[in-house]
């Protein structure tokens, strides 16, 4: 299992925001590139980056800060959300080497693309479910898309999609501790699929080491990953010792 530290892009600058308002960001770094390498240094096998205000507009609005952080660590893997709303575009991040895509308000409101997206790159897409008391959220967590969960595991559970990025956005940013039911609740809707063979990262609520120990009782095979963001940034945990817990 991986700790996957974040990188969430607003106006250029790494920020953190709580329970995903941009208008309550904390801003962490200006230069997105230094922050990467940080986590680089201090021993990160992959990186989770946001673009915020592309989750937001629709359409990429710090491209320019992930081509950079690209170039400057060209073999370290990087799955990138927000803003990610038509094949043209995902195709693009892919080429431009980008490991893996998390696809959200894409994969509710056109989901035979997103199929043709993952048919194409087998095993490099992600369906990012933002998740608030079971409604799945979109364009930025701002709007209802009045879908449940099962209604999206419906859509993909036979389709070649990686996994899912789950993320409980009442915790996302708060430092109280990771949700276990919320994980809990999702392992028991996917134990209901047969053969359920997804990849599952988690996000939203990790603040201390307590939190990964827990997490590792759990003991699934499709848990592959948790992302850290303002626990990292706070200081509360430390990547390699993380990332010992979770060996």
């Amino acid at each position: 299992m991986l700790i996957i530290p974040a990188i969430d892009l607003k106006s250029g600058s790494c920020v953190r925001l709580r329970q995903g308002r941009m208008e309550d960001a904390t801003v962490y770094s200006d230069d997105p590139v230094a922050t990467a390498t940080r986590w680089v240094e201090a021993g990160a096998k992959r990186l989770h980056i946001v673009d915020l205000d592309g989750a937001f507009a629709g359409k990429p609005a710090n491209k320019e800060a992930v081509v950079r952080i690209l170039a400057e660590h060209p073999n370290l893997p990087i799955q990138l959300g927000g803003g990610v709303r038509n094949l043209d575009l995902a195709k693009k991040y892919f080429e431009a080497g980008i490991n893996n895509l998390i696809i959200g308000s894409m994969s509710v409101e056109k989901p035979n693309e997103v199929i043709i997206l993952s048919n194409i790159y087998a095993d490099k897409v992600y369906i990012s479910l933002d998740i608030l008391e079971d409604n799945i959220m979109i364009k930025g967590w701002d709007k209802n898309s009045g879908k449940k969960i099962q209604d999206i595991l419906d859509i993909y559970t036979n389709s070649k999609i990686k996994g899912y990025v789950i993320t409980d956005i009442q915790n996302d940013g708060m430092l109280k501790g990771l949700n276990l039911d919320f994980v809990s609740n999702f392992i028991n809707k996917i134990n209901l699929i047969k053969k359920f063979n997804k990849k599952i990262i988690i996000a939203g609520g990790l603040t201390d080491y307590s939190d990964l120990t827990n997490l590792k009782k759990l003991n699934t095979k499709n848990i592959e990953g948790i992302i850290s963001g303002k626990s990292f940034y706070e200081g509360k945990i430390d990547l390699v010792e993380a990332q010992k817990i979770l060996n």
